[in-house]
């Protein structure tokens, strides 16, 4: 049987981590524009874009599935006129290259604007299209897919309360610890948790991809290929690695394939997934155990980033690859204690892994935040970990975990602020 807080639990997963077709920033933007240009009721002929500084950093730099180029200017481009609001983060998968052509030559008149939007939530996205003598407007805030408003010629057709995160009053009814995680992980009913398995196949299908073809800086596929000279062993450590770069490859580049993301990110749902899909290969593992493991990382990343935030100044690769070091304890007849030790390590080793946006480099970022969660479950098992003397680590882990996040949300502020002047401040 169920606890009653397990199927809250359930309810986070099937909330949290979903079908995402492209990094979700700019499909985000894609999803606002969709929900606009249907609101109009018509093809638009111009775009206006607002957003928040982080979203603006996670856009710049990464593929837009379907259209061989990257942006937010195309993302809104074609969201509007082949958008599907009705998909979700899967909004631009019935994208056909025509649209995607209209898209291109519409950013190309200079039909689209796109600007920061001051002093708004971490997560914001605004659009306004206009076409026929009419405007239509929608704004999205503090979750990828989480549209507010949604406005016509100025007045409203939809409208819900927008949550103010600065309360506090979230936190009081959080339901997750590290402790209730293990629990569930390993005590819930199988039939109850199996559908974390659809995770790893949609994952693994775009990890193949990306060892196939030539995608971003082929992180993955090098790896490979280093493999078959024998100039880097064919271990499971190194499997995990390779994996989970050849998805990120893929993904950053805007291939037209989904990933299951995790707490609306596609790298992060990647890097919680590959690592145990790997290690459950090499072991040979029931399915039921990977589930269990699957479980484990997933809900372990949901609950740190809950901490951290959405879009942060610390890479949220560290945070999934910690949890992901987690699920591979599970594999390993590892529990809470060898859990415990794994965040622990990863806190004082990777912490302060900066996001200067998303990108074809993140394959790089993702492949070294996994070596280091590999690291520290093998250490963990060891029954090493590192203890409260040193830097911000804690020995209680929802005390280290908070400290991580303190050091995400208000540590890292001027340096959130100075990354992304650099990025927008380069010259063409």
């Amino acid at each position: 049987m169920l606890k009653p807080e397990w199927s809250r639990y359930i309810d986070l997963l099937h909330k949290e981590v979903v079908p995402a077709l492209g990094c979700t920033e700019p499909v985000a933007v894609a999803l606002a524009a969709a929900h606009a240009a249907a609101t109009l009721g018509r093809t638009p002929d111009r775009i206006e874009v607002k957003v928040s500084g982080n979203l603006l950093k996670n856009g710049m730099g990464v593929g837009v599935p379907g259209t061989g180029t990257t942006g937010m200017n195309i993302a809104a481009a074609v969201g509007a006129l082949g958008g599907d609001p009705q998909r979700g983060l899967e909004v631009l998968a019935g994208l056909t290259p025509e649209q995607a052509e209209a898209g291109r030559q519409m950013v190309a008149e200079g039909r689209v604007d796109v600007s920061v939007a001051q002093g708004a939530p971490l997560l914001y996205a605004e659009v306004t299209v206009t076409g026929g003598g009419h405007t239509a407007r929608s704004v999205l805030v503090h979750e990828h897919s989480n549209i507010v408003r949604l406005e016509r010629d100025g007045e409203t057709v939809f409208s819900v309360p927008v949550q103010d995160l600065s309360q506090g009053g979230v936190e009081e009814k959080w339901p997750l610890t590290m402790a209730a995680i293990h629990e569930f992980a390993t005590q819930a009913p199988y039939d109850a948790i199996a559908f974390i398995l659809e995770a790893a196949r949609l994952n693994e299908a775009i990890a193949v991809e990306g060892l196939a073809r030539e995608y971003g800086l082929k992180v993955g596929r090098t790896i490979d290929e280093n493999i078959r000279k024998h100039l880097m062993s064919d271990d499971v450590s190194t499997l995990a690695v390779k994996l989970t770069a050849a998805a990120s490859d893929a993904r950053m580049a805007g291939v037209s394939l989904p990933v299951m993301s995790n707490s609306g990110s596609g790298n992060q749902g990647i890097t919680c997934t590959m690592p145990v899909v790997a290690f459950a290969k090499r072991l040979e593992s029931s399915d039921e155990k990977l589930a269990r493991a699957l479980i484990m990382s997933h809900l372990t990343s949901i609950h740190m980033k809950h901490r951290l935030g959405r879009l942060s100044a610390l890479c949220g690769a560290t945070v999934a690859a910690a949890a992901a070091g987690c699920g591979i304890v599970l594999l390993m007849g590892g529990g809470m204690e060898q859990v415990d030790r794994t965040i622990r390590n990863m806190v004082g080793n990777v912490a302060g892994m900066i996001c200067d946006g998303a990108k074809t480099g993140c394959a790089m970022k993702v492949a070294s935040a996994v070596s280091a969660g590999l690291q520290s479950a093998m250490l963990a098992m060891d029954g090493i970990g590192i203890d409260r003397r040193e830097g911000i680590v804690e020995d209680d882990i929802e005390l280290c975990i908070a400290n991580l996040a303190r050091l995400g949300s208000d540590g890292m502020q001027e340096a959130d602020r100075v990354v992304l002047d650099i990025m927008v401040s380069k010259k063409p």
